[in-house]
């Protein structure tokens, strides 16, 4: 069974940092890219990093750059999302995605999220 948990949610205040983490478990980690997502109330949900899946490429929505760091850890099975300087305009719902994809097949996996709220 495919499983991305989620942890790392939580209330900060703006400025402050959290850490993200997702444990993946069910399929093979080493051949999928990861990213993160985010939804906000009243919103569509948005990407906001993703890293490939030997963790050499790395992409950030602009509005991120500079203050979040994903990584991933194929030893562990596991992708993080650092983010500092946290505004309140990054308060959302954050969720893992995997994802992997061949001539013939594709794969996209998600958790079932994690909440983020950065107070004023």
């Amino acid at each position: 069974e495919v499983q991305l948990v989620e942890s790392g949610g939580g209330l900060v205040q703006a400025g402050g940092s959290l850490r993200l983490s997702c444990a993946a478990s069910g399929f093979t980690f080493d051949d999928y890219g990861m990213g993160w997502f985010r939804q906000a109330p009243g919103k569509e949900r948005e990407g906001v990093s993703c890293i490939s899946s030997v963790g050499d490429n790395t992409y950030y929505t602009d509005s991120v750059k500079g203050r979040f760091t994903i990584s991933k850890d194929n030893a562990k099975n596991a992708v993080y999302l650092q983010m500092n300087s946290l505004k309140p305009e990054d308060t959302a719902v954050y969720y893992c995605n995997a994802n992997a994809r061949s001539t013939t097949w594709s794969r996209n996996y998600w958790g079932q999220g994690t909440q983020v709220t950065v107070s004023s």
